[in-house]
């Protein structure tokens, strides 16, 4: 173990905010007396190759300073490693920060944090989910640290992610009303545990390590990632009327009041369904058939 600290930079999240978030960071942690270096890739595939060398050749902590979709990829590094990961949340949804109460688009105030954590030693054991394929499923395992989606939301994220027009946000909310306009419902086979299989019908399936996805969407309300468990948010099948009337209660947490949605709760979760991609931290994993499982304490956080 090394006295060096390494900054897990994505440049381009939040539309340059990486880039630029790194400075006040490194500046926060170099002021507490840390040696700083980075680790920036020319692609996601290079960019963890970095991360995962930094953390075999023993650096204290790996500090990621992106937004969820770089969290994701720093956790494929350092889950059950034991070296701690420290957050400078810059992204543009940073649902993992804000599930843990970390500083949010602050970039000096994350970075003091950070080293303020490392500084007293103190860290927070959480739980990681962990993907597999299903049966004969392609792929590497892959650990999440807040939703795996499935369903209507992620049939969102295929449809906004083969746009070109227009950009931004906005591009989520054209697909959510494309698909709104095909909406129907998704025949599932799930699983929880040792259970026999289900079949059922719903409009999505959410399996929660943590509560909140997309920015603030709180739909698997009352999950922890300390509790060896997932919350399952089930929204059965419905018209676009009751979906439009749900999805605004998700942002409140409210909407498992609503006759249309079920919560299980689970330590597995096997998901099969034709035609559905998974994403995990917001980032596509692959199609059903998956498989999640709790790997509790599989992740030291810096707070």
């Amino acid at each position: 173990m090394t006295s060096e600290i390494t900054l897990f930079v994505n440049p381009s999240a939040g539309r340059g905010r990486g880039a630029r978030a790194a400075g006040p960071a490194a500046g926060a942690l170099r002021a507490a007396g840390f040696d700083v270096r980075e680790v920036v890739g020319a692609d996601a595939a290079d960019a963890l190759a970095g991360a995962r060398a930094a953390v075999a050749g023993g650096t204290r902590a790996l500090v990621a300073v992106g937004g969820d979709g770089l969290v994701s990829l720093a956790l494929q590094a350092v889950a059950g490693t034991g070296t701690p990961l420290g957050v400078v949340a810059v992204g543009t949804g940073n649902d993992f920060a804000r599930v843990n109460g970390l500083p949010v688009r602050d970039p000096a105030a994350a970075g003091a944090v950070v080293a303020a954590a490392l500084s007293a030693g103190r860290t927070r054991s959480l739980d990681l989910g962990r993907v597999e394929g299903g049966p004969g499923g392609p792929g590497a395992p892959r650990w999440f640290g807040t939703v795996l989606a499935s369903g209507f939301d992620s049939r969102v994220n295929d449809r906004g992610n083969r746009m070109r027009f227009p950009g931004g946000r906005f591009r989520y909310d054209v697909a959510m009303l494309a698909e709104l306009a095909a909406l129907r419902p998704i025949r599932y086979t799930v699983a929880f545990d040792d259970t026999d299989e289900r079949e059922l019908e719903a409009t999505l399936v959410a399996v929660g390590n943590g509560s909140s996805y997309g920015g603030g969407m709180r739909i698997c309300t009352d999950a922890r990632m300390d509790d060896g468990l997932f919350d399952v948010c089930v929204v059965g099948p419905c018209s676009r009327t009751t979906l439009l009337r749900v999805f605004p209660r998700v942002y409140r947490g409210t909407h498992p009041g609503h006759p249309v949605v079920t919560v299980h709760r689970a330590a597995r979760v096997r998901l099969s369904a034709e035609g559905v991609t998974g994403y995990a931290d917001g980032e596509p994993i692959g199609p059903l058939p998956l498989t999640a499982a709790t790997v509790p304490g599989a992740l030291r956080l810096l707070v």
